[in-house]
């Protein structure tokens, strides 16, 4: 074995319990359970090396890497806060809310960012810099090697704001080879690359420090000043390719075996200073196998300035992210599952690994585990005391299949693995998730096929999970958010008794006993981003404010809706149009500072009173 193995060979995961079923769906059997994900390092450089070359010469056809799935992009607890006081500013901040982030200690990227004295906003490949006094764009910043198709997101702390760039890159091609008049072939791997741009807004905005990487952006969060980045990447290795099939395979997987490590450890270039590479002692793979893809995680302190990110890998693929500020978790879906033609039925799995990143140190890889199913979105997952709960459809992936159901697991880190200790099944059966939300020791899953079954689910004993209640209704819910006096509220589309759907949905659920819906605002044919990314989403627990981005089927112009949630229902206030012909998608962002609401779009900036969205100023980006 080349690889390292930091355990002994994996145990039964149940700790406790016997085969078979209760009512509640709850299981116990140990054949059910996806395969064991265990950590394995590697001795040195060589071993590392030799260990990609083989990984990769399992995925190498006639015309390079076969079967590769493509990269991940950009993926999804409000929380009103009063600003903590910024150093050296004159006056606290009015009070404000913040980037609607799953986790209230880990700020996750978005377009729109502000500290209460000023509004940051990525648009157009440029940065704005608003001053909500005054009303007017105080700053315009031109990212360097940025262009305005770039799409771009935003991290602030104090007087730093991190623009994470990702830009679509032409693939390069080599010309024929000696004694060949076949067209040269291309170097595999994502065409996107990752800008990573700090500027500092202290008096005049300027540009403090640029990172460039061929690796391709998947997520960040932030805690305090330090950022975890996670990129993803491919081997970078030309292929000759040949004459005949089997010429061209042959010459490919020679390529491989001539390819040096730095093919598959991405680089992450400094302007003006070093080159950093992953360490070798700082990558690892699960134990099954490892992958020709890498996941590196980035760790960046915003005061101090981009310099060494301190790089961790693991030889897999990943596609989504979840942190709290203590861990961070990225999952991903094994690439055998995608390959293609299959001579029998897949089980659908998602693999987990965990990284321990508290402090500002160098991330740990320190567990990982599997589930049987997909993951709908970072929400899918929770960590709480300890313990992480994932939400997973599982079907078998095979043409034709239609059954289903989905699942509630719960892992513990023990060791190097995250093995399961609960499980609770037969959610929505022949459905699929459409959303989850953790809030505490409850669990709410959405499913739908038709109807919308929304399940309450009691994770209080993580090892029996159970179902305590169940509400079936017309449409579904594609994003849960809680209220300030503990309903719920979701997002979603209405639906006929067929499971047609007819428009803009907003539910508002009285989850203390077994759920039932208490009102709700329907907006036939129309649709919101906030289905599908809670950033658009905005809730103001102070009054009850809560404003979604809203589309027409009949094309009729985007505006910000604005609804009133109360204890009992949900009523309607109005909306806030884009003004003018050029004023982009929409108000696709939104957020209060003191009286005002602000509503964005790519183009520009609306303030209207948060209370009436009367008057208010117009501000375009240009």
């Amino acid at each position: 074995m080349r690889g390292r193995i930091l355990l002994p060979v994996a145990t039964t995961l149940l700790l406790a319990g016997s085969a078979g079923c209760s009512r509640s769906g709850q299981v116990h059997d140990r054949d059910s359970q996806a395969p064991p994900v265990r950590l394995v390092a590697y001795g040195g450089c060589d071993a590392l090396l030799d260990e990609l070359r083989r990984a990769t010469l399992d995925k190498v056809g006639p015309y390079g890497l076969d079967g590769v799935p493509g990269g991940g992009g950009m993926e999804a607890l409000a929380k009103a806060s009063k600003a903590d006081k910024v150093p050296g500013a004159p006056a606290p901040a009015p009070e404000h809310s913040t980037t609607n982030s799953h986790e209230p200690d880990a700020d996750e990227p978005d377009l729109v960012k502000t500290d209460g004295r000023r509004i940051v906003v990525f648009a157009r490949g440029r940065l704005k810099v608003i001053d909500p006094v005054s009303r007017k764009v105080a700053h315009t910043v031109d990212l360097p090697g940025g262009t305005r198709y770039d799409s771009g997101e935003l991290l602030l702390s104090g007087d730093r704001v991190l623009v994470l760039t990702r830009q679509t890159m032409a693939v390069p091609f080599e010309g024929p080879g000696p004694g060949r008049s076949a067209p040269g072939r291309p170097l595999p791997g994502s065409t996107q690359a990752t800008r990573l741009t700090l500027v500092d807004l202290a008096g005049r905005p300027r540009v403090a420090g640029t990172m460039t990487s061929g690796a391709d952006y998947l997520d960040a969060r932030q805690t305090g000043s330090t950022v975890r980045v996670v990129v993803r990447s491919l081997p970078r290795i030309y292929f000759p390719g040949g004459d005949g099939e089997k010429k061209a395979v042959a010459a490919n997987r020679e390529a491989v075996w001539k390819a040096p490590l730095d093919a598959w450890l991405p680089s992450f270039e400094v302007e003006g200073g070093a080159t950093y590479r992953t360490p070798c002692d700082q990558v690892s793979r699960p134990s099954s196998s490892a992958d020709s893809s890498m996941l590196t995680v980035l760790t960046l302190d915003l005061a101090k300035g981009l310099g060494d990110p301190r790089p961790v890998a693991v030889a897999a693929d990943g596609s989504t992210v979840y942190g709290n500020g203590n861990s961070l978790y990225i999952t991903g879906t094994p690439p055998q599952l995608f390959a293609w033609p299959r001579k029998k039925a897949v089980e659908p799995r998602t693999d987990v690994y965990k990284f321990d990143v508290r402090g500002g140190d160098r991330p740990r890889y320190v567990a990982s585990g599997s589930v049987k199913g997909f993951l709908l979105n970072q929400y899918s997952m929770s960590e709480h005391e300890g313990n992480l709960r994932l939400a997973a459809t599982t079907s078998r992936n095979e043409p034709g299949s239609q059954a289903s159901q989905s699942s509630v697991y719960v892992l513990a880190q023990h060791g190097a693995r995250l093995d399961q200790i609960g499980r609770l099944d037969g959610l929505g059966k022949g459905e699929r998730i459409h959303s989850v939300r953790f809030i505490g020791a409850t669990g709410y899953v959405v499913t739908f096929r038709q109807t919308d079954p929304l399940y309450v689910v009691d994770l209080r004993d993580p090892r029996r999970p159970r179902t305590t209640g169940e509400l079936k209704i017309n449409g579904y819910s594609a994003y849960l958010h809680p209220t300030a006096d503990g309903k719920l509220l979701g997002v979603g589309q209405d639906a006929d008794s067929s499971g047609r759907t007819s428009g803009l949905q907003v539910s508002l659920f009285d989850v203390s006993e077994g759920p039932r819906r208490l009102d709700a605002y329907k907006l036939p044919g129309a649709a919101s981003q906030a289905e599908f990314e809670p950033h658009a989403f905005l809730y103001w627990p102070k009054t009850g404010l809560t404003v979604v981005p809203v589309t027409r089927r009949d094309g009729g112009p985007p505006e910000a809706l604005a609804l009133r949630v109360t204890g009992s229902g949900v009523t309607r206030l109005g909306t806030v149009r884009a003004p003018g012909p050029d004023f982009g998608g929409g108000a696709g962002r939104s957020l209060v500072i003191g009286d005002t609401l602000w509503t964005f779009s790519d183009a520009g900036a609306h303030a209207v009173d948060a209370a009436t969205l009367k008057g208010g100023d117009r501000l375009a980006f240009g």
